[in-house]
Order: structure tokens, then C-alpha cells, then sequence
């Protein structure tokens, strides 16, 4: 998720420029894809879109933002990522956030605690950097060690500076078609479908995964109405998980005009492969 971070740091920051985007290499990936993608007129087969190709155009419009929102004499947006304890696959994804920050112009820091660092350790810290006017967007990243609450992280949070977009005022605000901070995962995907054109009204969708971070989102994205406050896809939207049984699956994703795979089981993901 190399460009989600930075993305979602500057909406506060520079809200007053333009409505903001966020997209992640990770969602733009093969793992995340539409099936009613733009089709030859000559065939009836899909026309493959390249995530790396969109993320770097955004890349360049968010450098461009950066360097417009500096250059009206404001302070330059900065990341602060709480990391906590060695998981590999954490360290790497704070990585490339850090790496993409920099790629645009955006400052940003990595505070590094241990795995054993207590809940309310972790909570005073996220109120201080709340306070802190030199940072604009914060995130904790996930998952944490057993013993601490994500959600009770995710809701420490300053809502304008939640960078995950994980607080429940965001989520909420997001239910309720009203603009906020968007996982950035189930922003890119929403980017895509725009940036490329598939059309969503009246459509049928099916969402492959259920979670609260990215298979949920991508579903308020994509019902939602068009004419709402934060315009959503108009389509109608069927979410299937790892439960729902493959007979049903089939027919469900049969019937669709649009698939999204948003399931990280790999049982799920192997289902869909033989509908």
C-alpha cells in the first residue's frame, strides 16, 4: 500500500485545492480487479487495466498538489506511522508509505515501539501527536499485538488526521454518503472504476470479501446514490464471503456485470478462479 499514507495525509491539508484522491499500488494490483472492465467491440474479452500505470499518474497529480499547497506559503504535509513490534509484512508496507511520501514530497517519521508497549502506552502517545499542529496525518499500523484493542486504537485517532480513514467517524460519515477519509484500498478501487470509465448505474456488482477495512467500503462506494453529498455508483451491490456456499457464488457472480475480489482467504479466492 505504497501510496495510500501519503494520499490520504494531504485531504486535511489540502482540502481547499481540490477533492482528494487515494490510491494504493497494493489495491491497484492484480488481486483487486473488475470484471466489467472496458471490452474490445471486435471481442468478448476484457481488456486488462494496469493499476501501475494509474497509480503513477496519481503519483504525479498528488507531487503536483504538494508542491502547489507549499508554494501558497503553508507548511509542508508530514506522516507520522506508529510501528509496534517485528512483524515483517508491517514493516515493509511502513516502508514503502515512507517511500512514496518522500517520492511526492511529503515528510513523514516512523516511531518504532516494542511489541510488549502497553494499550494505554499506545493510547497517550496517539493523543499526543493528535496535539501536535506538525502533524498532519497519523496512522497506527495494523494488526497490533493481541493484547490491544485495533478498535479502541483506530478511535484515538483524531478523525481529520486518520490516515487509515479506520475511525468510526469516518466509517460513519462514509455510510451516510457525506465526504470523509476513504480506506485507501477501497478508495483506489473506486478510482479506478471512475478513472476508466466502467459504468456502475444500475448494474449488478459482487464484492468478494466482507471486511470492515476494504470489502465494506468498496460496497458503501458502490450503492450508494449518485446525487448524494459523496456521490456513489448507483449499482446494486451483492457481498459474498468466505460462508457463502459455491453453488451460490456462481450464480451470484454469474449474474454480475461487475466482480470485485477483495478476499485475502485463499480458499475464497480459489472458489472465484473456478466460477
Amino acid at each position: 500500500m505504497a501510496a495510500a499514507a501519503f494520499s490520504s495525509v494531504l485531504r486535511p491539508a489540502l482540502a481547499p485545492l481540490r477533492p482528494w484522491r487515494a490510491l494504493s499500488h497494493r489495491a491497484l494490483g492484480p488481486a483487486y480487479s473488475t470484471s466489467s472492465s472496458p471490452r474490445s467491440a471486435a471481442s468478448d474479452e476484457a481488456t486488462i487495466i494496469s493499476g501501475t500505470k494509474l497509480a503513477k499518474q496519481v503519483l504525479k497529480e498528488v507531487q503536483r498538489d504538494v508542491e502547489s499547497w507549499i508554494s501558497f506559503g503553508n507548511r509542508r504535509p508530514h506522516l507520522t506511522v506508529i510501528l509496534v513490534g517485528d512483524n515483517p509484512a508491517s514493516h515493509i508496507y511502513v516502508r514503502n508509505k515512507i517511500k512514496a511520501a518522500a517520492a511526492v514530497g511529503i515528510s513523514s517519521e516512523i516511531i518504532l515501539r516494542p511489541k510488549d508497549i502497553s494499550q494505554e502506552e499506545l493510547l497517550d502517545m496517539t493523543v499526543k501527536l493528535n496535539k501536535d499542529s506538525r502533524v498532519s496525518g497519523l496512522l497506527v499500523q495494523l494488526p497490533l499485538p493481541d493484547h490491544i484493542d485495533e478498535r479502541t486504537v483506530c478511535n484515538a485517532i483524531a478523525p481529520e488526521k486518520d490516515v487509515d480513514g479506520f475511525h468510526i467517524m469516518n466509517i460513519g460519515r462514509l455510510c451516510l454518503d457525506q465526504p470523509s477519509i476513504i480506506p485507501a484500498t477501497a478508495a483506489a478501487v473506486w478510482e479506478i472504476v471512475k478513472r476508466t470509465g466502467i459504468q456502475t448505474f444500475g448494474k449488478n456488482v459482487v464484492v468478494a470479501g466482507r471486511s470492515k477495512n476494504v470489502g465494506m467500503p468498496i460496497s458503501m462506494l458502490l450503492h450508494t446514490d449518485g446525487e448524494h453529498e459523496r456521490p456513489g455508483g448507483d449499482a446494486t451491490v451483492t457481498i459474498t464471503h468466505r460462508y457463502t456456499p459455491k453453488e451460490q457464488l456462481k450464480i451470484h457472480t454469474q449474474l454480475a456485470d461487475i466482480v470485485i475480489v477483495a478476499a485475502g482467504q485463499q480458499q475464497e479466492t480459489a472458489q472465484l478462479s473456478h466460477v
